[in-house]
């Protein structure tokens, strides 16, 4: 029920969405109260005002291509493990550009993989109405993150077909490459780039994975012989009037509340630190308490400062986690001599934003972490 609701409310915020664009003919007035009263015309063409009620979700549909789309995984099911211009992200791209052919788009990419699916309106030159998400996934999620933006969107537009509606303005089905920072920890490549980011352009021409691929050799693995000329990508000013985006909440917020679905307001700015530790490695049997310098207690309580500044910072919204941390030599009978912690941290723009504070060890008046070293 949950789906054919995300999916319907797509569909009819894609409609409304169109109809308010093209309805406006003149500049802003302050003092206009409605749409009709702005444009003059009603929001709703009055031949249009039926399609509402014939709309008609496919979910077994649209559950099936779901469920298809997650045995594209690097991982055993039910998690989903799609990396960025892996084997199985290939396979996905592939299916993914078929299910847009198949319903009656027509599909184009570009050099680094960003995919688009157009349905003509018949005013084609006029600047489309565009949706879309990302169907990467790290290592061990779910298999609805950014695929409901993707698959729901592609149905959306079955849903207006089968309705017998017709847009004015193009409506195109945007897959973004790697929204995950997973290989190559740049998030939001793809859109970055469509957005004309020259410094993320530089940048990867520098950049390798973790296995020390760079990235237009993985690109290049992937089919995208192209990716060494990046501001290719780069979309002219004005290439759509408009962009909305359906995706999973990822928390329990709407689902404690009884609420099939939100608007978002805000957008949480990210922040990232690396943080190592060196200390007095030793035998963990040998070498008493007192006499220790011990790395992994340092980042321990580290890790704890993270979580007691956030939760009294006074902000609901502000999150900090410590998802990756690591020990050497890492044995049980051993003192930590490294330690290795990041910090991922997120507030939105009008609150604090001082993670830097975290790093520095200026978390709280009379904070000491005594293991720092």
């Amino acid at each position: 029920m949950a789906l054919k609701l995300f999916t319907l409310i797509a569909s009819l915020c894609f409609m409304s969405c169109f109809m308010v664009i093209t309805s406006q003919r003149d500049e802003y007035d302050p003092t206009t109260k409605t749409m009709e009263e702005f444009s003059g015309y009603a929001v709703h063409e009055p031949h249009l005002q039926d399609s509402f009620t014939s709309l008609s979700v496919d979910t077994e549909s649209l559950q099936r291509q779901i469920d298809e789309l997650s045995t594209f995984s690097d991982t055993p099911a039910p998690s989903v493990t799609r990396v960025l211009y892996s084997e199985k992200d290939v396979s996905a791209r592939r299916y993914i550009k078929n299910l847009m052919a198949l319903s009656g788009l027509s599909v184009k990419e570009d050099a680094v993989g960003n995919i688009f699916g157009r349905w003509d309106g018949y005013e084609p030159e006029l600047a489309p109405v565009s949706t879309g998400s990302h169907i990467d996934a790290i290592p061990y999620s779910g298999k609805y993150d950014g695929v409901i933006g993707v698959l729901g969107a592609i149905e959306a537009i079955n849903v207006l077909k089968r309705s017998g509606f017709k847009p004015k303005r193009s409506l195109e089905v945007i897959m973004f490459t790697s929204e995950e920072p997973t290989r190559f920890g740049i998030s939001c490549l793809g859109s970055r780039l469509l957005a004309g980011s020259k410094e993320l352009a530089e940048l990867l021409k520098i950049t390798m994975d973790g296995q020390n691929i760079s990235f237009s050799d993985a690109a290049r693995f992937a089919g995208y012989e192209n990716a060494q000329d990046l501001s290719s990508v780069f979309l002219r000013k004005g290439s759509y009037s408009a962009f909305i985006e359906l995706h999973i909440e990822q928390g329990p917020i709407l689902e404690e509340e009884a609420t099939s679905i939100g608007v978002v307001t805000a957008i949480a700015a990210p922040a990232s630190i690396k943080v190592d530790f060196e200390g007095n490695g030793g035998h963990a049997g040998a070498v008493l308490m007192p006499m220790r310098n011990d790395a992994g207690l340092a980042a321990a309580e580290l890790a704890l400062a993270v979580e007691k500044h956030v939760l009294e910072s006074g902000s609901i919204d502000t999150v900090g986690t410590v998802g990756i941390l690591e020990l050497h030599p890492g044995a049980i009978n051993s003192i930590p001599s490294k330690a290795h912690l990041e910090i991922g941290y997120s507030h939105k723009p009008e609150e604090f934003a001082a993670p830097e504070d975290i790093a520095n060890g200026n978390v709280h008046p009379g904070l000491l972490l005594k293991n720092l070293v």
